[in-house]
């Protein structure tokens, strides 16, 4: 506090810590999330590819147990709140490695504006991939 003695410090207050420094509405969920995201999408690609789905799905629960680990939670809650889906589903798709290899300009860009090489992949690979689904939608629309 004020007088230098220290006080508890909750969720909340570290809520509008966040809400002030940044100017936006990010929680500390919100850093949680992208840091599972971002584990996760490393731990695959470390993993690599897979010849059966079997595989693939036990690759998935290796990296959601590494996630979990490191950030103290279950897996199930790793998973349903910590993980982008997408990461996962492109995944078992069998397309996300090869997306992550893909680089353009704009994304090299980013990662000299703060963002490391893995996180600037993870964030090129779910705008993609949320443009392509929206483009879909659109289309199944008309």
């Amino acid at each position: 506090d004020e007088n230098s003695q220290p006080c508890d410090v909750t969720s909340d207050d570290v809520n509008a810590y966040l809400r002030e420094i940044s100017g936006e509405r990010f929680t500390a969920k919100d850093f949680r999330t992208w840091a599972g995201t971002v584990l996760a999408t490393i731990v695959l690609q470390e993993i690599g590819t897979f010849d059966k789905d079997a595989q693939a799905k036990r690759n998935v629960v290796a990296a959601v147990e590494r996630v979990a680990e490191r950030l103290g939670n279950t897996k199930s809650v790793c998973r349903k709140s910590y993980i982008h889906p997408e990461v996962i589903n492109a995944y078992l798709e069998g397309a996300l490695l090869e997306s992550l290899l893909e680089r353009t300009e704009e994304e090299l860009a980013q990662a000299a504006q703060g963002l490391d090489a893995e996180e600037t992949a993870v964030l090129a690979f779910l705008k993609r991939r949320l443009a392509r689904e929206a483009a879909e939608d659109a289309a199944g629309k008309e």
